[in-house]
């Protein structure tokens, strides 16, 4: 089931401030939430403060904040709506469950909290597989099993928004991989917006439709995941690279490298992985150091991925220079330095080759 309408586009308006003296949040903005929406930015630039502004739990907020047309807080009429009852769900970094109640328990005290109940809990805990797990103590649970019990708890109090404060920064890469990929899931089946946060552009590329950058206290940036990705590119607020989403030609070439199709005369090779089968697109990621350019395509090479294109762009960065060449309709990006700039006389228009390895192409969760 979906708890809301796919029909109901939700929307987020904003206009607050968040006064700690030394740093200020302050946003003037409206969204429409659809889908995983990224939160990213540096250390200190407000992400955590946005979400707690949202969800209830900021005391020095002024201004207003409106979630699907219903006032949550307007300091100028004292007004403001108690964080429980705001509908909103919000998954910390910690887990912050009851640690003298099981997974069971833990889950059951979320259901007695939501008046109206539409979500099973079996469902919630099918979407989070957590069947084996009931009876446990959430202590006795791993790190990325005592997030899907907060995950779940979260999702059986009926949010009209998910808020995820960096909820995967203390697991592993594997742990990672499931959790995302299960978000990915319960927002597709339940068609709830989400709030993510995280410091990792890796994580955040492979689960949301869209991403918001957050930079000393202000939302800098919004739009596109791939498009924001590659304009901070530009900035010292990331690693440099070429973000894509792109279909899948080939699961297998016989060698283990999937094929995917970058424009009708183009493909890219990468190193196949085993959850590849029940997927159409890939999202996934090539960092700027990784790709080589060439004059004129290579023969004789074990480097396997050779892409035609055009310079478009070319940024100075002291000894190196920020290449951008467009393949097709997509745009790379290049980290070379200025003597190889200068050695192969590049220059706006020109026509190059883009050498980059199969293991070169990144995929975080597939």
């Amino acid at each position: 089931m979906t708890i809301d309408s796919p029909n109901n586009i939700a929307s987020l308006a904003m206009q607050i401030s968040v006064n700690y003296g030394q740093f200020e949040l302050a946003i003037d903005q409206r969204f429409t939430l659809g889908g995983i929406i990224g939160v990213f930015g540096p250390s200190g630039s407000g992400k955590s403060t946005l979400l707690r502004a949202i969800a209830g739990l900021e005391n020095n907020l002024t201004g207003s904040i409106t979630l699907n047309q219903i006032n949550l807080i307007d300091t100028k009429n004292d007004h403001a709506v108690k964080p429980q009852h705001r509908q909103i769900g919000l998954v910390f970094q910690n887990s912050r469950l009851f640690p003298h109640l099981s997974v069971h328990e833990n889950l059951h005290y979320a259901v007695k909290r939501c008046h109206g109940n539409r979500l099973l809990v079996d469902e919630v805990v099918e979407l989070t597989e957590l069947a084996p797990l009931l009876a446990y103590n959430v202590v006795k649970l791993s790190g990325g099993q005592q997030q899907r019990v907060a995950l779940a708890r979260a999702l059986l109090a009926e949010p009209k928004l998910l808020l995820l404060d960096e909820p995967m920064s203390a697991l592993d890469q594997r742990s990672k991989a499931k959790l995302l990929r299960m978000l990915l899931t319960i927002q597709k089946k339940l068609n709830i917006p989400m709030l993510y946060v995280s410091h990792s552009l890796a994580e955040l590329q492979q689960v949301c439709d869209n991403l918001w950058v957050l930079n000393q206290g202000k939302i800098t940036n919004s739009g596109n995941i791939h498009t924001v990705i590659h304009q901070l590119n530009y900035s010292n607020l990331s690693d440099k690279q070429t973000s894509l989403s792109l279909p899948i030609e080939l699961i297998n070439n016989g060698y283990g490298l999937t094929q995917l199709k970058l424009d009708a005369e183009q493909t890219i090779l990468l190193t196949t992985q085993k959850h590849f089968n029940h997927l159409t697109q890939l999202r996934c990621f090539i960092l700027a150091n990784d790709i080589s350019i060439s004059l004129k395509k290579i023969e004789n090479t074990s480097i396997v991925n050779q892409v035609f294109g055009k310079i478009k762009q070319i940024n100075q960065h002291q000894h190196n220079a920020l290449i951008t060449v467009q393949c097709g309709e997509k745009d790379f990006f290049v980290m070379i330095s200025q003597f190889s700039v200068h050695t192969l006389s590049l220059a706006i228009t020109q026509q190059v080759f883009l050498q980059f390895k199969a293991s070169a192409v990144r995929t975080f969760i597939h």
